[in-house]
């Protein structure tokens, strides 16, 4: 007899049941409001993971620079005067000020305002003080004089990612098979990719694992984004309920192990790098074949087809975000508390994209995913509602995430890609 699972309620320490026998997979709804298990992801996950800090296109020059908070950590990314990538920790080693104080920009070293420590842009102390005030070999190698370096910063794709972990395993491993998602739209043009100008930065009252949830969650795209799918159809016809039938028998669900998990289907709106729409009239037909026709060459026709017409939501462990739908969005989302989630998102695009494509494709950007547009707004007001029921959790302990658990091949509205993330945050959370 299979001993079944207990929902009575849930075990200190352990969050997650999987009933992998019965199909049961469930969450204590402790895990999106306790104190105790956020201090305890920050030790255990965000201080032991691999964390996207930016992309190559963002630091163009040498010397180039820009300032970003990971995790509760200031740090500057910038490249030195040699071109060198570097990530330091943005705090004096003096009296701790900040040393970097503007977002972004190009700058051969850094000076803090606080008392004017000086510091060339490849983290080295370079003060100059009168004699006699400090030691003559004052700043040499272990005097911790100069900016701290955050222990790893590895790049796949010139996409960087740090870790606080020194002893952490390599990027690439931890990867593992997600560097596909990484390889698909770095490949979108032949002349690279860039991260377009500009950053979406927006607050939301709910728990962070409730966005990464959502991130790929094609279970409730019908019914929360309904008033989009009503606008998308009168625009170029057909109906939500047939587009839907239609990319639910196509799409796929991704595990590509360490807790990285995408799903991908065919959706019913325009792709800028490969599938057109009547809006976008004759010319942007004839702007789509070339693009197609220029991967195909490039990348070979399977490969094309599924760039230029496959739709992907995929999710690196723990809070990086890649939707490559109607337009590419890189999104991070970091935990301010148990119950408020910090989101920032940019656009991703070829570069030297012809002035026409680049509208289509921030219009589609903005409408959809933008905190402005039709999707994100609703998801907003769905994942707040839900940190709001959470208040029951006495007498209404669980979250299901147990739907397609006996498929083969569960879809884009299954929930497999949600229990890939579940496993590894447990297998993290829960070890002794």
């Amino acid at each position: 007899m299979v001993e079944q699972m207990d929902l009575t309620k849930p075990q200190a320490g352990k969050w997650v049941r999987e009933d992998k026998e019965r199909g049961l997979f469930k969450v204590s709804r402790d895990a999106f409001t306790s104190q105790a298990v956020f201090e305890r992801e920050n030790e255990r996950i965000f201080n032991k993971c691999w964390l996207y800090l930016g992309h190559s296109s963002e630091l163009e020059n040498p010397n180039d620079f820009l300032t970003r908070n990971v995790a509760g950590h200031e740090l500057i990314f910038n490249r030195d005067r040699k071109g060198v990538f570097n990530a330091f920790f943005n705090t004096c080693p003096h009296r701790g000020a900040m040393v970097a104080r503007e977002e972004c920009g190009n700058a051969l070293g850094f000076k803090c305002f606080y008392h004017g420590w000086s510091f060339n842009n490849n983290g080295k102390y370079a003060t100059r003080s009168p004699k006699g005030v400090y030691p003559e070999d004052f700043g040499k190698e272990g005097d911790s004089v100069d900016l701290s370096r955050v222990p790893r910063l590895e790049q796949y794709r010139d996409f960087y990612f740090i870790n606080f972990d020194a002893d952490a395993i390599s990027l690439d491993d931890y990867l593992a098979g997600s560097k596909e998602i990484l390889d698909i739209v770095s490949d979108h043009s032949p002349d690279g990719m860039e991260v377009v100008s500009g950053v979406q930065n927006y607050s939301i009252r709910a728990n962070w694992k409730l966005l990464v949830e959502n991130s790929f969650d094609g279970y409730h795209a019908a019914e929360t984004h309904d008033t989009y799918f009503t606008y998308l159809f009168d625009a170029i016809g057909g109906t939500p309920e047939e587009a839907m039938a239609k990319m639910t028998g196509q799409s796929n669900c991704y595990d590509y192990g360490n807790g990285h998990a995408a799903i991908e289907g065919e959706a019913p709106w325009g792709r800028p790098v490969g599938r057109h729409i009547p809006a976008w009239g004759e010319k942007g037909k004839e702007d789509i074949a070339a693009i197609v026709k220029e991967l195909e060459e490039r990348v070979g026709v399977p490969m094309a087809k599924r760039i230029s017409n496959g739709d992907r939501n995929a999710v690196f462990f723990p809070n990086l975000v890649i939707n490559d739908i109607m337009a590419i969005t890189i999104r991070t989302l970091y935990p301010v508390s148990p119950n408020e989630i910090h989101v920032s998102s940019w656009a991703f695009a070829p570069k030297g994209e012809p002035p026409e494509l680049r509208k289509r494709r921030l219009d589609n950007f903005l409408e959809f995913l933008g905190p402005g547009g039709f999707a994100t707004p609703d998801d907003v007001e769905a994942l707040e509602s839900a940190q709001v029921g959470y208040g029951n959790a006495q007498f209404a302990p669980w979250n299901d995430i147990s739907r397609g658990m006996l498929k083969e091949k569960p879809a884009n509205d299954d929930e497999e890609q949600m229990r890939c993330f579940w496993r590894e945050w447990a297998r993290r959370m829960e070890a002794e």
